[in-house]
């Protein structure tokens, strides 16, 4: 798959995002190695904390599934579905991708002014935890 296509389904993924308190949609769209792609939301909280982000859920969707095995993940948001500017996983999503990608695993962000990009994990959490 290319990368424009799998950004194309994170923009998508993004419209079914609850932000109601920020107004700050995002979508993922995460590649198996096998082909199949789950795709996320952010979804917010009142409470805040138990905010969940685009990355975690589509991670989490698909583990929750059996699957294991990743090759990259697109994330796209902005305010109100604007994708103005790149929008880079948070810290919390980069570890959460640690421990299940190698360090060659492909992070997909982009905007619709200057087009898109890709990062390995290892460039943007160098210092993961892991076992």
């Amino acid at each position: 798959m290319k990368d424009s296509e799998l950004f194309a389904l994170a923009k998508k993924a993004a419209e079914n995002a609850y932000a109601p308190y920020s107004g700050f949609t995002v979508g993922a769209a995460l590649l198996s190695k096998g082909g199949k792609i789950y795709s996320g939301c952010n979804i917010e909280n009142a409470a805040f904390s138990p905010t969940n982000c685009a990355e975690r859920t589509a991670f989490f969707k698909a583990v929750s599934e059996g699957e294991r095995e990743f090759s990259a993940i697109a994330v796209a948001g902005g305010k109100n579905l604007n994708f103005e500017e790149n929008c880079f996983p948070c810290g919390v999503c980069r570890q959460v991708m640690c421990e299940f990608c190698d360090g060659d695993f492909r992070i997909i962000v982009g905007n619709d002014r200057e087009g898109i990009k890709a990062y390995t994990i290892t460039e943007l959490l160098p210092e993961s935890f892991s076992l």
